[in-house]
């Protein structure tokens, strides 16, 4: 009578490097397989194109700069543009101050976005033919 839902879940165990939470890196990270950062990035922190990246940052985690990757797992501050081409999931302690680009987004009670949501299409071809974009834009911005 009743089913399980069916929900997508994140492979953490693709995790390979570690940004400690005493560490603070100036400059852009670019990285493969998975990272997880508990410490601060000055900088941009971009998966390696055509790789399946998957990027933790924790609830101290830290970034100011773009962010672009295949999987996300947030849970810290993000400070720029949030790009996930597969599976975002923005956890109860998220805080991104930036537009936020996504295929499918899980969006737990508690996180916060200050910037655009905008939904990629399955296909690429129908975004470049011009395609109704603007039904796909959600705003949010803090209230005065």
């Amino acid at each position: 009578m009743f089913r399980k839902k069916n929900t997508m879940a994140i492979d953490v165990s693709r995790l390979a490097g570690l940004l400690a939470h005493d560490t603070c890196v100036r400059g852009d990270v670019i990285f493969a397989g998975g990272l997880r950062i508990d410490g601060r990035v000055d900088g941009n922190v971009l998966g390696k194109p055509d790789d399946r990246g998957l990027l933790v940052l924790s609830e101290k985690g830290v970034i100011v700069g773009t962010v672009k990757t295949h999987d996300a797992l947030i849970n810290g501050r993000i400070e720029g543009d949030l790009e996930v081409d597969h599976f975002l999931e923005l956890q109860v302690g998220a805080r991104v101050t930036g537009n936020i680009t996504y295929r499918t987004m899980k969006l737990d009670c508690g996180a916060t976005v200050d910037g655009k949501l905008v939904r990629m299409g399955d296909e690429p071809a129908a975004a470049a033919a011009g395609a109704d974009a603007e039904s796909k834009v959600l705003s949010f911005a803090k209230a005065p």
